[in-house]
């Protein structure tokens, strides 16, 4: 039987949680250096408001 490697494992967790925290300050600076006025757009990278969501009064 052969043994886990664990210190892959960790390696992978390790590069994961990197690449989620670059993400995440990429995305906090794209959001400070947007302009106040400007609207946000939504996952699919467009500015339309999505088909099934209720219009707001």
């Amino acid at each position: 039987m052969a043994k886990t490697n664990f210190s892959y494992e960790k390696r992978q967790r390790e590069l994961e949680k990197k690449k989620k925290a670059e993400e995440k300050a990429r995305r906090k600076l794209e959001a400070k250096n947007k302009p106040p006025g400007e609207q946000g757009t939504d996952e699919d990278g467009d500015d339309a408001p999505e088909e099934d969501a209720p219009a707001q009064e």
